[in-house]
């Protein structure tokens, strides 16, 4: 192959008038022998263009993601799918790690992902080498090459991140070589504070963080390791920071290697010990390490961050992720009494002044309210337990529900400064700000409670016309906290909501503004009363929220409206036009502004006006002349919505399809603008992530509320679209899942009709069935199918599948995948049942508070239990636990008479076991031991039926439940 003509055409890619022609020569050379390590030789050369080395490193990339595992024909065809010849791949494993030492960062970029790709398919079976090759440069003296080996040791340890501890055997054996040196390499460089020398000492810490989040291997870390490794992690954290960095922007300094080295030890410090040192809430085999671990490192990690702590509190710089993760780690051992003990003394000055009013907060107030509103106050904020704030009430909070002395101890602090009157108007803030965090506790507990009201009239309603606006702003937001009170006096709750009012309508700081709009809707929901005094105000109080919304694009406020409009519906009806003209103008400037596409909070900001005009809509359905004037406005808004890419049409054609079937199925003609709008927005190019997942959506939903009517023919469309989807192939597990669930459904309707589909479909240029490529790609993505839906849907499909009389070849050559995939699933589901039913509260009431000597147990963790199942429970993340997009949208699987899981796939498997002793052989002659008795548990549940299903969910929870 030869490298000039590539370079050349690697070159033409970047020039915008020769793109075309030479994406064209290298779409036409990528499958000859030796090209993909000839664009590793381009990229490893110091004497080509940094540009085209950089484009020969994402194209390799690309290559890598595609072509690199090997792929078999299907069945009946001769021709394999392309992918890079053995030679080539030979080559490439020999220098990629090379390549990702040597090369500049950005490129070292892509080679890691190609890295990490070629781990992943070919270690250890064809490339037990990678360990040799990384040892080599690891242990070399030129520390040049320290950085580019531990990267390329992270690729195979993020490989295993997420792997069970049984299929981890490859990684532990790499890493008894590996993880003394690294150790060493960290420990020997730890003086060494220069920029290089950190960010070496930085990517050891990821390294071993990726070791140990998910599962911790003893065999590998004994206590003697540990000790080693906890002594490297309190020298991070307690060294300092070099003093010229201060020079840097403080908005920077967070990416700071100091910082970020210091951010990735804090990482796995509070890991282990929320998941595997903390005595009464850990997995049998790790008690004996939790009381190791509390008993010899917990405090004196705990003594380091406090310090931490307080050089925040003297004004020296910490980053905020930093102080927030110092928080958590303090947090975790609130439940311990050795660790309580040492904190006990320190929690009042650990917490109080991150509660108080701050200089960088006053900076934001006079510099952008708006943000100051979003940061401050926001419930969505995405990014709020980045803020040292949040995670101080957050341990607040929890303090006072574990430990009994925290609240009376705190509240009598609050209670001095608040009474001062010479109290620093900062501090005054923050207790106001110590009180509102504990609102939900303190209207609990009858002691508190009936002084609540009394305290907000000496303190909070004063402080209402305070001459500073921060101070007004937080009484507000107390107010809003206190508003489900029961107050006593009628004239306490005549002037709360007078007050509030006020500073709502006349003050002139937008902060203020909002909060006290979010306060006087609270209280009118909680108070009779309220509402009362409110009506005569009602114009003049929408008239401002309307322009607060206006002003500040705030998607809180576009609630507030609408409960306000439900609570005065009859007033509202002659402000209605008016209201709905100002929604609709502030809809078209956010619609049409810039940020739009590349914004989501401008998209929520949108949906919320738009839900808003609804419920106008609503309350005045009764009252035709308004709703003829509405009308209008709303034809406006909805012929911009039509002009615009805006897919987020789910919930109105949702209601189309399942309200009201019949008329929907009336007219053919219904459902060929359906199929249309389906097929328009899955071919649509992706103008921003997530773009296309609503067309699978609509057409699952779609689909599967058709599967009880007789309308076979439009099966065929919605499967075929889907289908053809997949043959170009879907990145995410999360699409392809969908659109695997529409052919599930059909199988599941018409299993005949189905399989005929799928025969008659073939690849672009060949004349092969894609009924193997579909079956595989499902065997493939068992493990993504999550939430309740996903999962029911694929136990139904499988066992329809194995039930099928007419067995497709390609079904016979996954036989021993069958049933291992359905039991994993409903591993996941008995998980999924268990984690919806830990909220209900009837269920799961219980009493938090522990005296200040004891420490929290949770005693299913910490106990000898016999639960078969135990090693699973810590390997279901929150994403296996959390619904799909599928989950918000009920479809006939769904509803109560649909169908059970249970007793859809047991009887499928006894029919099978009748009817087909050798396919019934053949299916669970794979399973091994632990497999078979998860099968005989699921025909016990089966034959225990619903309630007896309801009970055994709810032991469950007693075996998995952690706080």
């Amino acid at each position: 192959m030869d490298p000039n003509r590539i370079m050349t055409a690697l070159k033409g890619t970047i020039d915008p008038g020769l793109r075309r022609a030479a994406e064209t020569e290298l779409n036409q050379s990528f499958k000859i022998i030796n090209f993909a390590p000839t664009l590793l030789q381009v990229i490893m050369s110091d004497m080509v263009e940094f540009p085209v080395r950089q484009a020969a490193a994402i194209y390799l990339k690309n290559m890598v993601s595609q072509y690199w595992q090997d792929r078999e024909p299907a069945p009946g065809q001769v021709t394999f799918p392309f992918n890079i010849h053995e030679n080539d791949r030979q080559q490439i494993r020999e220098h990629i790690v090379e390549a990702v030492i040597q090369s500049p960062e950005s490129i070292r970029a892509q080679l890691t992902m190609c890295l990490r790709a070629i781990i992943k398919h070919d270690f250890p079976g064809r490339w037990t080498g990678v360990v040799d090759k990384i040892g080599a440069y690891l242990g070399s003296n030129k520390s040049s090459s320290w950085y580019g080996s531990l990267l390329s040791l992270y690729q195979l340890v993020k490989t295993y991140e997420y792997k069970k501890p049984e299929e981890r055997g490859p990684l532990l054996v790499a890493m008894q070589l590996f993880l003394p040196r690294v150790q060493a390499l960290l420990s020997q460089l730890l003086p060494d504070v220069t920029a290089a020398s950190v960010l070496i000492q930085k990517q050891i810490l990821k390294i071993f963080h990726s070791l140990v989040q998910f599962s911790l291997p003893l065999q590998l870390i004994n206590n003697t390791v540990m000790t080693q490794w906890m002594e490297i992690l309190r020298a991070v954290m307690d060294r300092d920071v070099p003093p010229e960095t201060l020079e840097v922007d403080e908005d920077d300094r967070p990416e700071l290697v100091w910082w970020k080295c210091k951010k990735w030890a804090l990482h796995i410090i509070t890991r282990l010990f929320e998941r595997y040192g903390s005595p009464g809430n850990v997995t049998k085999e790790y008690c004996e390490f939790a009381d190791f671990f509390l008993r010899t490192y917990a405090v004196g990690i705990q003594q380091v961050l406090l310090k931490v702590v307080d050089e925040h509190r003297q004004r020296r710089y910490v980053t905020p992720q930093v102080l927030q993760q110092s928080l958590n780690y303090l947090s975790q051992g609130l439940s311990h009494s050795l660790t309580w003990k040492h904190m006990k003394p320190h929690m009042q000055e650990v917490v109080f002044p991150l509660m108080c009013y701050r200089d960088e907060d006053d900076k934001l107030w006079q510099e952008d309210p708006y943000e100051y509103i979003r940061v401050k106050f926001s419930k969505d904020l995405y990014d709020d337990h980045a803020l040292p704030a949040t995670a101080a009430q957050s341990l607040l909070s929890k303090a006072a529900r574990k430990r009994k002395e925290v609240l009376p101890q705190m509240m009598e602090f609050c209670h001095q400064t608040l009474m001062s009157p010479t109290a620093d108007p900062r501090r005054k803030d923050g207790a106001l700000h110590c009180i509102g965090a504990l609102a939900e506790l303190l209207r609990k507990k009858r002691l508190y409670r009936e002084q609540m009201e009394l305290m907000l009239q000496n303190y909070v309603f004063p402080l209402l016309n305070s001459p500073l606006g921060y101070l007004r702003a937080r009484s507000c937001w107390v107010l809003h906290c206190f508003s489900p009170l029961r107050f006593h006096d009628e004239v306490s709750l005549r002037n709360a909501v007078e007050l509030v009012k006020q500073d709502l309508i006349a003050d002139k700081e937008m902060p203020v503004k909002v909060e006290a709009a979010i306060a006087l809707q609270a209280l009118v929901s909680h108070q009779e009363e309220a509402k009362r005094y409110i009506r005569p105000y009602v114009r003049p109080v929408m008239q401002e929220l309307l322009h607060i919304v206006k002003e500040t694009e705030n998607d809180d406020l576009t609630n507030v409206i609408q409960k306000m409009i439900c609570e005065y519906n009859q007033e509202v009806a002659t402000i209605a036009v008016d209201m709905t003209q100002n929604l609709a103008e502030i809809f078209m400037r956010v619609l049409q502004s810039e940020e739009y596409e590349e914004s989501e909070d401008k998209t929520v900001m949108a949906l919320g006006i738009l839900s808003t005009i609804d419920t106008i809509l609503t309350v005045m359905e009764d009252h035709k002349e308004i709703t003829q004037q509405l009308e209008g406005i709303c034809l406006q808004v909805i012929g911009l919505v039509l002009q615009k890419p805006i897919i987020d049409l789910m919930p109105l054609l949702h209601n189309y399809v399942t309200v009201d079937t019949d008329m929907l199925l009336s007219n053919p003609k219904h459902l060929e603008v359906i199929y249309t709008m389906c097929k328009k927005v899955g071919d649509t190019p992706r103008s921003r992530p997530g773009s296309v997942q609503p067309s699978s959506t609509l057409t699952v939903t779609i689909f599967l509320c058709l599967l009880l009517l007789p309308v076979p023919a439009v099966h065929p469309l919605f499967v075929e679209a889907v289908l053809e989807r997949l043959t170009r192939g879907v990145k995410t597990s999360e699409l392809r899942t969908m659109c695997l669930q529409v052919a599930i459904a059909g199988l599941y309707y018409n299993p005949p009709l189905l399989v005929h589909t799928l025969e008659n479909m073939h690849f672009p240029n060949s004349d092969q069935p894609i009924t193997a490529h579909f079956i595989n790609q499902w065997m493939n993505d068992t493990e993504f199918f999550l939430g309740l839906h996903d999962r029911k849907m694929c136990i139904i499909g499988l066992s329809v599948l194995m039930e099928l009389p007419s067995r497709p070849e390609a079904l016979e050559g996954v036989a021993a995948q069958v049933l291992p995939s359905v039991l994993l699933l409903f591993l996941g589901l008995k998980h999924l049942y268990a984690s919806r039913l830990l909220h209900k509260p009837d269920l799961m009431a219980r009493a938090e508070e522990i005296p200040s000597d004891e420490d929290e147990v949770t005693e299913s963790r910490g106990g000898e239990e016999d639960d078969d199942d135990e090693d699973e429970d810590d390997y279901w993340d929150e994403e296996g636990l959390e619904g799909t997009p599928l989950e918000e949208y009920s479809t006939p699987l769904d509803y109560d008479n649909g169908e059970d899981e249970y007793t859809f796939f047991t009887a499928a498997l006894l029919r099978v076991q009748t009817s087909d002793t050798s396919w019934y052989q053949k299916l669970t002659a794979p399973l091994s031991d632990e497999q078979k008795k998860q099968l005989q548990e699921i025909y016990r549940t089966t034959r225990g039926g619903s309630q007896n299903r309801l009970i055994k969910h709810i032991d469950d929870i007693n075996m998995v439940t952690v706080w």
